[in-house]
């Protein structure tokens, strides 16, 4: 028997793309206009019913090219990276939105990090952070333990250790699952084995990852998969459906392409037939 989370829903014949969420993807700076596209067009793949994707103004140019479902906007920036003058647009559109995904291509300066703060303050519904919101958060763990919304982390192991210290790496599972317990939230673990460390204390840890997804972009893709699947499952399995869904998709790859050759362009398009298959299983 497949375990819950290897299973997607059957979608009902009278829907539409309002009962299947409303995605906001934040991040992006010159120099990294992947990032955020990567993660917007992955949350469209995964189902989300609307996808609006937040970039500063000097690279909304590009990004608007990028994306063709997702709906990209301008918000203020800096130097090329999001300033706090777009805090208020920010948080109008959390607050319209049913999930945020913040930090791909974020970028680091003391600006953004005074940006995460607030929007980690500000935030009422889930909130997925990601890359370089990760690191901001880092500096202040605090944030977490006080944040009204429930937190959502996917750090690869270097950013893990940003958050656990020098004592990171000894036990991947045990150190994972102690953290999401002292900061009640949900951490995503990315790594050959991925673990999925809940607040309450359960952990789930994945094996299925390949080394060609070990690629700047799959991260993102992860990011968009996770924000879109919190927009239209249960909370209670969510987290651990988009990493099923993200691993068997690049399985998929790995076996057509090969893992030189596969990119997370090619993931994003591989879920289209992972969760197919897992909607089968249903």
């Amino acid at each position: 028997m497949p375990e819950p989370y290897q299973i997607l829903p059957k979608r009902g014949r009278d829907t539409s793309k309002n009962d299947y969420g409303r995605l906001f993807v934040l991040g992006g700076c010159v120099g990294y206009t992947g990032a955020p596209t990567l993660c917007a067009r992955a949350a469209v793949r995964a189902g989300a019913g609307r996808v609006y994707l937040g970039v500063p103004e000097s690279i909304y140019t590009i990004t608007a090219v990028k994306n063709d479902e997702a709906m990209p906007f301008p918000l203020p920036d800096r130097e090329g990276k999001l300033s706090q003058d777009a805090f208020t647009a920010i948080v109008d559109r959390m607050k319209k939105c049913d999930v945020t995904v913040f930090g791909p291509g974020l970028g680091r300066t003391e600006e953004t990090f005074r940006l995460v703060r607030a929007i980690v303050r500000a935030a009422e519904k889930p909130l997925v952070l990601d890359a370089d919101a990760i690191f901001a958060v880092s500096r202040d763990l605090s944030l977490l333990d006080r944040a009204k919304a429930p937190i959502y982390l996917t750090p690869h192991d270097g950013e893990f250790a940003t958050l656990f210290g020098d004592r990171a790496g000894r036990d991947r599972a045990a150190e994972t699952t102690a953290f999401a317990k002292a900061h009640r939230c949900t951490v995503i673990r990315k790594g050959a084995e991925t673990i999925c460390a809940r607040p309450d204390g359960r952990t789930v840890v994945f094996h299925g990852d390949n080394p060609g997804m070990a690629k700047s972009g799959s991260g993102d893709v992860l990011a968009g998969v996770l924000g879109a699947f919190l927009c239209q499952l249960p909370e209670q399995w969510a987290a651990e459906t988009a990493v099923w869904a993200h691993s068997l998709a690049g399985a998929i790859c790995a076996e057509r392409l090969g893992e030189y050759g596969m990119n997370p362009t090619d993931i994003i398009n591989a879920l289209a037939e992972a969760t197919k298959k897992m909607t089968a299983e249903a």
